[in-house]
């Protein structure tokens, strides 16, 4: 487990509230998972493979934070995360992805952290051997070495050209699998693979300047030096011990009694096929079998049609925790627009940055537009946050699109330079519908 996980669940909430306003219950049940998969760690005996994880259901509308919450989880434990949507998967026998290539996006994912971070590892030496290989090109003798690297880090090489002739990092040996149904897609990515290494691999030589062919030959000699039996078997226990699968939109496979015919006729089918791997099960890989009984699954659905009792028992019984997302209102919105580290406001103020205009965002102006924001969920569909992107983009559109002439002026957004440019539209309630 990495250190991430050792976070209390007060200190997880407090990072959560970081990017994410309110939803204080659904920030206490993620924390409380994280946790629970720390103290797992620290238990003794055979009792520690029985505790299985407590998957989590969050109930709400669409854009109040069901999905950032279990990435930024995630990101905080430094676990393999792999976001999917219920209804892209379909029952085996239908055309369409089977819920096992979960598992197998979930350990490419893994293989891919911690490849990275076995690199960055073995980024001194690396960088030590591509120096060599840069001097070599440059056709500096060994008497000249020590006195040429020393110029070479202080960058006073930087402008000279070599040609180099770098090869890809070595991946994963290439297996072939046999060809069932459920192994469909996993043997595409094999064979895709295999082909390519054969006809595909071959090094293109090409002239560049110093810096770059420095960090080509640093990532191709990083890719020498670390041992990828060694990643792939710490990768797939990393994903068995703390991978984390978020399940959008599972409502969309809850058929209700009236929905058991026709079109709907695989969602139950969907169900029964991702029980196993919520239940705890080894699906094969191209990394080697992965077992799901310790991965954490968040699902999420607004549930705006069916009700989590339209999933099937099994299912429900697998998921224990449910947590229910309040909707989002005009001061949500005020919050949401200033608070975060990554709020909408600093974001546009960065961006136009970039083009020498200065935007000051009032108090007055942000809380106006988080009012034309509720006032267009309620007129319209409620798509929560997300509206406030459609809003900020239609009051900026003039300002973002004039900024390249505009350099070195300042704007001031007050509550009246929001009204004018928006308040028409608010007016038009079939326009508002139309365009906000």
């Amino acid at each position: 487990m990495s250190d991430g996980a050792a976070f209390t669940p007060r200190e997880i909430v407090s990072e959560l509230d970081r990017y994410v306003v309110g939803q204080r219950d659904a920030k206490r049940a993620v924390a409380i998972a994280l946790r629970n998969r720390w103290r797992r760690q620290r238990v003794t005996g055979e009792l520690k493979d029985e505790i299985a994880p407590k998957n989590i259901i969050m109930i709400g509308p669409t854009g109040v934070g069901k999905t950032e919450i279990a990435r930024r989880l995630a990101k905080l434990a430094q676990a393999p995360f792999l976001k999917v949507e219920a209804s892209k998967f379909t029952e085996v026998g239908y055309v369409g992805r089977d819920v096992e290539s979960i598992v197998r996006d979930l350990a490419d994912l893994a293989v891919q952290l911690v490849s990275e971070e076995e690199k960055r590892s073995v980024m001194a030496k690396a960088r030590e051997r591509a120096e060599g290989r840069v001097l070599d090109g440059l056709g500096v003798p060994p008497d000249a070495r020590e006195g040429m690297r020393r110029r070479l880090r202080d960058g006073a090489l930087d402008d000279q050209e070599l040609e180099i002739e770098a090869a890809a990092p070595p991946g994963p040996a290439p297996t072939l699998s046999m060809f069932t149904p459920q192994g469909v897609e996993e043997m595409g990515t094999q064979l895709q693979q295999l082909f390519g290494n054969l006809f595909g691999g071959a090094p293109k030589k090409r002239r560049m300047k110093v810096p770059a062919a420095l960090e080509a030959f640093s990532a191709e000699e990083a890719g020498k030096l670390i041992d990828m039996e060694r990643v792939r078997e710490l990768a797939v226990a990393r994903v068995e011990q703390s991978g984390i699968v978020f399940i959008d939109e599972i409502d969309k496979v809850a058929a209700g009694p009236a929905k058991q015919s026709g079109p709907d006729v695989s969602r139950e089918g969907v169900q029964r096929d991702l029980l196993p791997i919520v239940e705890g099960s080894t699906v094969q890989t191209r990394h080697g079998p992965v077992r799901t009984d310790h991965v954490l699954f968040i699902a999420a659905g607004a549930f705006h049609v069916a009700k989590p009792s339209d999933l099937i028992p099994e299912l429900q019984g697998r998921f224990p925790i449910r947590v229910e997302l309040a909707s989002l209102g005009r001061d949500d919105f005020v919050r949401i627009l200033t608070e975060p580290r990554n709020s909408l406001v600093r974001q546009y103020t960065a961006l136009l940055q970039t083009e020498g205009v200065e935007l000051e965002f009032t108090e007055e102006g942000v809380r106006a537009i988080a009012e034309i924001a509720a006032l267009a969920n309620e007129r319209a569909e409620n798509i929560g946050a997300r509206r406030l992107h459609t809003v900020m983009e239609r009051l900026l559109d003039e300002v973002s699109f004039e900024a390249p002439d505009k350099g070195g002026t300042k704007l001031r957004i007050d509550g009246a330079f929001v009204r004018e440019r928006l308040e028409a539209l608010v007016r038009d309630e079939d326009l508002a519908r139309y365009i906000l």
